[in-house]
């Protein structure tokens, strides 16, 4: 009797167990329907709102078209050999090479930390194999290009032509990078070509990334092959061939500016310093023709990279989306780390989850991030940086899941603008500058005022895209001149270039400087 009771009690408790399991389960799964809904609806009633506003927050509308590849740059013959590593355009050996600007010459453009390329250096490194060389190389980290510097092996003997007795430096350097001679012809032809779209497999989103390194590495390499060549050429008396390969160099820029990934503009941001290197050089010495001088102006017209960031912000926005939607349908989540990928599984996970990252990147990406650049007044503000880097920590106060992912992308995309910034300055101060030198050819001397430029030495004149007003410029006693941007403090500074306790130049301070060495 009592054991007939006991299992009737112990029923009883299962039974309320089973039941009260039951109705959690159907609670939790309540729950999910809800905020699953509640979750699809609200991302997909701010994405019609904002596409009909002319937004696009598909990944497709920012892939490249597909083109012939007899018409296109990344598909010449001499493009596939250096991807498939049959060919290595680099001036240095496996070893590296010497660095090309001195740290001890600080005479320059502060927009980049830029000094004189150093023709001797290169040259006793051609000359003389048997010395370990340091190497000079830039890598992502978090979104945010870092330079590091290595003392690396000797090169072989042999690799690089050299002549039985010592040239001059100019000559040293290019009889060594001669061998690439026919190589370079080959890159000048294949940029003769209609069209520059890197081939990827873009539906696989932000792991794209993994096969568009390789392109960039190498285009990286040709630009500091490239700057060599140009600098040596100048001292050389080549002007000439100078301007065709700063030509080309700046034609290696803009092939990426379809490339819809911060990650490129990263890099064409490295890439513009090598372009801007020999044309300063050339400026300094007044090597660069009227003609010439026209020629490079027209090519830095053509580089607009306060329109690139909108465009690879939005093509930013638009790849973690679908990354974001890739999660959701597979319940998996790929995190990059220095070991490897690791994949995290996200069975669990409602679709709210993924729904409400969506919205949250898009949404802080549409109120942050695009209105950092004012494309139609040319303006930057520092200010409005600031005021996003507030707003941002406020909101990684408030853990919230449904914002975490967007949340953990947004320092390097916040970073960003600064270098845009700097990069679309480099290019306006150039451009004046060459103005300015097309003055001095005809009146013999620099202007009291830049006014005097426009419209005969530049159709108009830029301005200072970090307060929207006119760029600073004085002549100097010994006949040369300053030109200068007030920089990321908005202070004028007088010219004043301001550097950090380990000697580089301080970007937050002072101001971005155009000017060339003392005569």
């Amino acid at each position: 009797m009592n054991s007939t009771l006991g299992n009737n009690r112990g029923w009883r408790i299962l039974r309320r167990i089973l039941i009260s399991l039951a109705v959690l389960a159907t609670l939790v799964a309540l729950f999910y329907t809800e905020e699953d809904w509640r979750g699809k609806r609200a991302w997909e009633n701010y994405k019609h709102e904002w596409e009909s506003k002319g937004e696009k927050f598909d990944w497709q509308a920012f892939v490249p078209p597909s083109v012939p590849n007899d018409q296109n740059f990344f598909m010449a013959s001499i493009f596939t050999n250096l991807i498939n590593g049959k060919i290595a355009m680099v001036p240095y050996a496996n070893d590296g090479g010497p660095d090309l600007h001195r740290e001890a010459r600080r005479s320059g453009y502060a927009v980049y930390q830029t000094e004189t390329a150093d023709l001797p250096a290169w040259q006793n490194y051609y000359r003389d194999p048997t010395n370990l060389h340091a190497v000079v190389e830039m890598f992502m980290t978090n979104g945010v290009m870092m330079v590091q510097t290595n003392d690396l092996r000797p090169h072989e003997i042999g690799e690089f032509p050299i002549a039985s007795q010592p040239q001059t430096p100019a000559k040293d350097v290019l009889l060594a990078v001669s061998k690439y001679d026919s190589a370079v012809e080959e890159l000048r032809q294949a940029s003769k070509r209609p069209y520059a779209n890197v081939p990827l497999n873009y539906a696989d989103g932000f792991n794209t990334g993994g096969t568009l390194l390789p392109y960039l590495a190498d285009l990286k390499r040709c630009t500091q092959l490239l700057q060599l060549r140009a600098a040596a050429e100048l001292a050389d008396g080549q002007k000439a061939e100078a301007l065709d390969d700063v030509t080309l160099l700046l034609y290696l820029d803009n092939s990426l500016r379809n490339s819809p990934f911060l990650i490129s503009e990263l890099v064409r941001l490295a890439m513009l310093q090598y372009a801007l290197q020999p044309i300063w050089e050339g400026l300094a010495e007044h090597q660069w023709s009227d003609e010439q001088l026209v020629a490079l102006n027209a090519e830095l017209a053509k580089m607009d990279f306060l329109a690139d960031y909108e465009f690879a912000m939005r093509g930013e926005r638009a790849f973690a989306i679908a990354t974001i939607e890739n999660e959701r349908r597979t319940r998996e989540l790929i995190s990059f780390t220095v070991n490897g990928d690791t994949t995290n599984n996200l069975t669990l996970a409602p679709s709210a989850f993924f729904y409400q990252n969506e919205l949250a990147f898009a949404r802080m990406s549409q109120q942050w991030i695009l209105p950092l650049v004012e494309t139609n007044s040319r303006v930057v503000s520092p200010e409005a940086l600031r005021r996003v880097d507030a707003a941002v920590h406020g909101e990684m106060k408030h853990y919230s899941p449904y914002k975490v992912q967007a949340l953990m992308t947004f320092p390097a995309l916040q970073s960003a603008v600064k270098r845009f910034a700097l990069a679309q300055t480099a290019v306006d101060l150039a451009r004046v500058a060459c103005a300015l030198e097309r003055y001095r050819l005809v009146h013999g001397q620099y202007p009291e005022t830049l006014d005097a430029l426009s419209p005969q030495f530049i159709e108009k004149l830029p301005h200072d895209i970090i307060n929207g007003q006119p760029l600073h410029y004085r002549r100097t006693e010994d006949g040369q001149f300053i030109l200068y941007s007030v920089g990321w403090n908005q202070t004028d500074d007088g010219g004043q270039v301001v550097l950090t306790k380990n000697g580089s130049v301080d970007r937050e301070n002072g101001d971005w400087v155009w000017q060339y060495p003392a005569k």
